[in-house]
């Protein structure tokens, strides 16, 4: 009998703890400083939560992402083309402020470069701010990402963006991935595949996001992409382009649809897709509303309408994302 019992209490306990396991929420480690942000390189397969705003006066700054980190190089991005980032970032809102990095040097080139340096194609960063970044390096250089296979959605960049090739203000490269509902300000210099947003999409999806930041180049200049292979939709620059298109700047036979770019800003009068407007029309609903985006007018810039994905102050403001700040 009481086999039977002891038996029964073990068989209940085990239920009990199967039930709680598969009723809470997935684990995830918290980032707190900048040695946390390090750990993730540890564990490229986990999901992380970022707690705070992490910036210059955040402990591990100094040691990690400084101009005097690592010899002068700065931050060592998160995962690489062998061993990429696959678990997910959710920064909740707070932002990565004062990013180092100075990885261009003749002897290695360096490549995957940002605050994550590659994405696996199950990889997620959302929700994240990168701002004030300074940025360095060979190929494959973003703001936030290097280079993406994975998703991206919700974040921005704010800085400046320096490489040789596939450079972008979000995203340097992506193949097959996704960058929505994002945005950058961010300037970007480099040679070739070049953008105020991703400098090279491959085969991968640009939607509902935008670049304002200032692009010079030499071959495949764009506004928001330097050279698509992909899709881009619903998206606009506003940013000054030198020597390239003001959307794109170069499209291979793919995808560009309702997007648009600020001819008299950019200084660009044509694109290789895209559509380009004056000032006075990139800031009235209806060039916008006219081609179907999920968008709607507000008051005035700190007010949010978050049923729709785009906000606008008529004839005041360019679009905005219903979830960013606008001062």
């Amino acid at each position: 009998m009481k086999i039977v019992i002891v038996f029964l209490i073990v068989v209940i306990a085990y239920a009990v703890t199967v039930a709680y396991v598969n009723s809470s929420p997935p684990y995830e480690r918290e980032v707190r400083d900048w040695y946390d942000l390090q750990a993730v390189s540890y564990y490229l397969d986990e999901d992380f939560i970022l707690m705070n705003d992490l910036d210059s006066t955040t402990a591990g700054y100094t040691r990690l992402a400084s101009p005097t980190a690592n010899r002068g190089k700065g931050w060592l991005p998160i995962g690489t083309a062998y061993e990429p980032f696959a678990g997910t970032f959710d920064g909740q809102g707070y932002e990565i402020r004062d990013l180092f990095i100075d990885r261009h040097d003749k002897d290695k080139l360096d490549w995957n470069i940002g605050l994550f340096g590659r994405v696996h194609t199950r990889g997620t960063i959302k929700n994240v701010g990168v701002v004030n970044v300074n940025i360095i390096g060979w190929w494959g250089v973003g703001g936030l990402v290097g280079y993406n296979w994975g998703t991206v959605s919700n974040s921005y960049s704010t800085g400046n963006v320096t490489g040789l090739l596939c450079a972008g203000g979000l995203v340097g490269c992506q193949s097959y991935g996704t960058v929505s509902n994002s945005y950058s300000t961010s300037n970007v210099t480099a040679i070739n595949w070049v953008g105020g947003l991703v400098g090279y999409n491959r085969e991968g999806t640009v939607s509902d996001s935008y670049s304002t930041g200032n692009i010079n180049g030499d071959m495949h200049v764009g506004g928001l992409v330097g050279t698509n292979l992909g899709t881009v939709s619903n998206s606009y620059s506003s940013g000054n382009v030198t020597d390239g298109g003001g959307l794109v700047g170069y499209n291979h036979l793919d995808i560009v649809s309702n997007s648009f770019w600020d001819t008299e800003i950019s200084g660009q009068a044509a694109s290789d897709g895209g559509t380009g407007k004056n000032t006075t029309e990139m800031q009235d609903i209806a060039t916008f509303s006219g081609t179907g985006w999920n968008i709607t007018a507000v008051a005035n810039p700190s007010t949010r309408n978050p049923s729709h994905i785009w906000n606008i102050v008529d004839d005041e403001t360019y679009p905005f994302l219903s979830w960013q700040y606008v001062s």
